[in-house]
């Protein structure tokens, strides 16, 4: 394993880490409320972050969204890079690749994923997805809670059966704003026999034989695809389509939760280190100095097990297990980091105000989407029992 960013990516992280830094500032990013910022949006696309995730693969797009997760930028970065541009790029039809990813690369289709946010639905265990198909075309259910979907134009929707529907918002959708813990923009997706196209190659479920009069296969002109292990943006030995989409959303986020918990650091060594107490810095006590180790120590345990996840997707090898490793890391480790980061700025962490609280609020809300640490570690004990 080789972890180190090829060219290409660190170009890409530099240029990541200079927009946000100059784009993302805690002023306005409390201007922005609860919304998303359009102009960090468009220097992002015009940039060709978005673009370049084809080519830069799963670990490149973990090293752009640690940079997004130091500032907490508000933008669908993870999102429609994730459910729209390695989604298609590994599972869409040629036809679909070529119609949708120019639009996702320059930002003017967003993709998000109506995946539940409850962790329940995962590839062990039936679906709970409220959504189900009702002939073709059309697709009817409610999603609570999808982030993004305030800035969304496209939404990846999987349904009871963990087929994976491309749904573009409009005819057949309703969209109801929903606050989050983190400002995401989300929004309650209601749909109500919205036109769907499919995405990926079907997959049948084991049970019994389907009956000759039901629904006509929609996946049956969808073609296979087949890993190269030499192409960064090669779809995975994972099952199924949504176990690959779940599972590389879960390795993102675990590296999106990486950048956040980074930043809380850093804001809390600045402060202990300005911040004096009887004439000494807090820095300089043993406490101060334990609990921030700690938090580091924790940091670069989610930051490796998302690379390696990332790293293993993008040269075509199994990795759902190292997904599920990095996903348990970044809710268990991640929830710590926040709050060490809160409890060492003192009084100053309760401030709602203050730009380490937005790293809190960040954090709890990232340590349990797709999964909290209990739930994620119960599917991969799960795993390795039934590889066993």
């Amino acid at each position: 394993m080789d972890f180190t960013p090829t060219e290409p990516q660190a170009e890409a992280r530099e240029l990541a880490a200079r927009i946000f830094a100059d784009l993302a500032p805690h002023e306005r990013l409390r201007a922005a409320g609860t919304g998303s910022d359009p102009e960090l949006w468009k220097a992002l696309t015009a940039a060709g972050l978005v673009a370049a995730v084809a080519e830069l693969g799963l670990l490149g797009l973990v090293l752009l969204l640690e940079e997004q997760g130091r500032t907490t930028a508000q933008v669908p970065y993870a999102a429609s890079c994730v459910y729209g541009q390695l989604a298609i790029a590994a599972h869409g039809t040629a036809e679909q690749r070529e119609r949708l990813l120019p639009g996702i690369g320059d930002g003017t289709l967003v993709v998000t994923g109506a995946f539940p946010a409850q962790p329940t639905v995962r590839p062990s265990a039936p679906a709970r997805s409220a959504v189900r198909h009702v002939g073709r075309p059309g697709l009817s259910g409610t999603v609570p809670v999808v982030p993004w979907l305030r800035d969304a134009t496209h939404v990846l929707v999987a349904d009871a059966e963990r087929r994976l529907w491309l749904v573009a918002l409009g005819e057949g959708t309703g969209v109801e704003e929903t606050e989050l813990t983190a400002p995401w923009a989300a929004g309650r997706l209601t749909l109500h026999d919205a036109p769907a196209e499919p995405l990926g190659p079907h997959h049948p479920r084991p049970g019994p034989d389907p009956d000759p009069n039901s629904t006509p296969n929609p996946y049956a002109d969808v073609p296979t695809p087949t890993p190269t292990p030499t192409s960064l943006s090669t779809p995975t030995l994972t099952p199924t389509p949504y176990a690959d989409v779940l599972a590389t959303a879960r390795t993102a986020f675990a590296g999106l939760q990486a950048g956040v918990c980074a930043g809380s650091l850093v804001r809390a060594v600045e402060h202990t280190n300005s911040r004096e107490q009887f004439g000494r810095p807090l820095a300089t006590r043993q406490a101060v100095q334990l609990r921030a180790a700690d938090a580091h120590m924790d940091i670069e345990a989610i930051r490796v097990t998302a690379y390696e996840a990332a790293w293993r997707r993008d040269e075509g090898l199994p990795y759902a297990t190292h997904a599920l490793t990095a996903a348990w890391w970044a809710s268990e480790a991640g929830q710590r980091v926040v709050h060490t980061g809160q409890h060492l700025h003192g009084g100053a962490g309760a401030d709602v105000e203050h730009p380490v609280h937005r790293h809190f609020l960040w954090g709890r809300q990232l340590d349990a989407y797709l999964g909290s640490g209990g739930e994620v570690l119960q599917e991969l004990g799960e795993a390795i029992a039934s590889a066993g």
